[in-house]
């Protein structure tokens, strides 16, 4: 009998596998098609995705006009946000590759204007009107033993600082001892002051030769041709893509290594005898309590986080489950009562109740707005809210990307549903047909009610996270 072929499930695995061998406009399509059809979601998956996709646009891409480069990003970035709108990780991670190529883009071209301006400079014997750092007052600057050595006159058109009310006022009276006398004999040796040297590069100096000007006892070096030459040399090697390429395979690595470096920061906040509750099976959670489990003994409360994902939270806590936040889904992780932690599985309904004996409550996130508000799965809100009428703190984790310069304007755009299956089976025919049964997906928990943030750069409160959304986005760029 023919070998009958593996079905090839659609996800992420396959989209990786496929993205190496189709073409780029084919590997868009697909991953537009994934994210429509919900068979690519959570937001680390997503933005595994996205980034993998624009290593091969930004690779792919031809010629080095920054402005084309930008256009082509935003154009694909355009189609992959509007094939998912709620999948936020996929515009971040559009808005990151956006800040790279204009980052690059301005440093190459600061640096060379930087170097062509002060090379001009040196090469042209004077002072620009430029930006840069002004020149020293020229009273100041032409001060030296030789010219009053020598007795040269006076140049009254010289431009002061305004630090005095007259050239009089600011000049530095000429040396009256023998030394300026034997700097104007002939025998004596060429003497040049620092600031002369720098105002008239010209003056010849026996010690050392100025870069840019050449000595009559030494092999010519560079002059002001070779210096705009070498301007241009550097121009043509400043390869754009090549360095945007390398800060993708950097965000790359990062998405990689975010929760290890959230779990990091466990032992600075989960303590010896603690009960913490937390809720759905979130894989940064997940790492968060095994990282402090390693050398702290507490209790964990897990909520079952019916019915959207109470399947994969019985799983995390009896014999690990199939990790669908990672690129390998068959990855089996260690559950939470093997590593030494009571485990305790409460009802979604018995949150309020059991809140008073909780200590500190850390929650995983979709998405977290600018405002410091997130977007959590559904029941978080309620959690929030219980454990503000506790007083009892809440922590959310999350990784840098998840972190969106969105503002919550209109909350019921951000809320997702599911299928309604779920909660009343259709079986119920007659009971389905009486009522409207919704099945959220998500639940927006606004800044009030959150205490801390930790991330993988360490904690912020909410209301810092505008200054993260600063550093990372840029504001022409929030709008794609």
């Amino acid at each position: 009998m023919p070998s009958q072929a593996g079905v090839i499930t659609p996800g992420l695995p396959s989209f990786l596998r496929s993205l190496k061998a189709n073409p780029v406009e084919t590997s868009i399509e697909n991953l537009i098609s994934l994210l429509k059809r919900r068979q690519i979601q959570n937001s680390r998956s997503c933005a595994i995705a996205t980034t993998q996709l624009f290593l091969r646009v930004v690779g792919e891409f031809r010629g080095r006009d920054v402005e084309k480069l930008l256009q082509r990003v935003k154009d694909v970035g355009r189609r992959l946000t509007a094939a998912q709108p709620r999948e936020m990780a996929v515009g971040n991670i559009v808005r990151r590759v956006l800040d790279l190529v204009r980052e690059v883009s301005e440093g190459g071209s600061e640096g060379e204007t930087n170097m062509s301006e002060s090379d001009t400079n040196a090469a042209n014997n004077g002072p620009k009107d430029t930006t840069h750092r002004p020149p020293l007052a020229s009273s100041i600057s032409t001060f030296s033993p030789l010219k009053h050595g020598a007795v040269q006159p006076l140049d009254h058109n010289l431009t002061f600082d305004g630090t005095g009310d007259s050239p009089d006022q600011t000049q530095r009276p000429p040396l009256l001892t023998s030394h300026t006398s034997y700097a104007a004999s002939a025998a004596a040796p060429l003497v040049t002051s620092l600031f002369g040297l720098f105002q008239n590069p010209d003056t010849p100096s026996p010690s050392s030769t100025p870069v840019g000007y050449s000595s009559p006892n030494s092999k010519p070096t560079l002059t002001a041709q070779s210096l705009a030459g070498l301007g241009d040399a550097v121009s043509e090697k400043l390869d754009i893509k090549a360095e945007v390429l390398e800060g993708i395979r950097d965000l790359l690595e990062e998405l990689d290594q975010v929760d290890e470096r959230i779990a990091a920061y466990a032992l600075e906040h989960i303590h010896t005898n603690e009960i913490i509750l937390t809720h759905t099976a979130s894989t940064t959670v997940h790492r968060f309590l095994l990282a402090a489990a390693k050398k702290r003994k507490f209790t964990v409360i897990h909520t079952e986080s019916y019915p959207n994902d109470h399947k994969a939270t019985h799983a995390t806590i009896l014999d690990g489950k199939k990790n669908g936040d990672d690129p390998d889904p068959d990855e089996v992780f260690k559950p939470l009562t093997t590593a030494g932690i009571t485990v305790i599985l409460i009802p979604d309904s018995a949150v309020f109740a059991i809140m008073s004996r909780v200590n500190k409550v850390i929650l995983a996130t979709h998405t977290v707005l600018a405002n410091g508000g997130l977007v959590a799965a559904s029941g978080a809100k309620t959690i929030a809210k219980a454990a503000k009428v506790h007083q009892t703190p809440v922590i959310v984790v999350s990784g840098v990307y998840k972190l969106s310069p969105v503002y919550p304007f209109d909350i019921d755009e951000l809320i997702e549903y599911g299928d309604p299956g779920n909660v009343v089976p259709y079986e119920e025919g007659e009971f389905v047909e009486k009522v409207e049964v919704v099945n959220p997906l998500y639940d927006y928990v606004p800044p009030d009610l959150v205490d801390l943030y930790i991330t993988d750069t360490g904690g912020h409160a909410p209301s810092y996270l505008y200054r993260i959304v600063a550093d990372h986005y840029r504001m022409e760029d929030v709008n794609l």
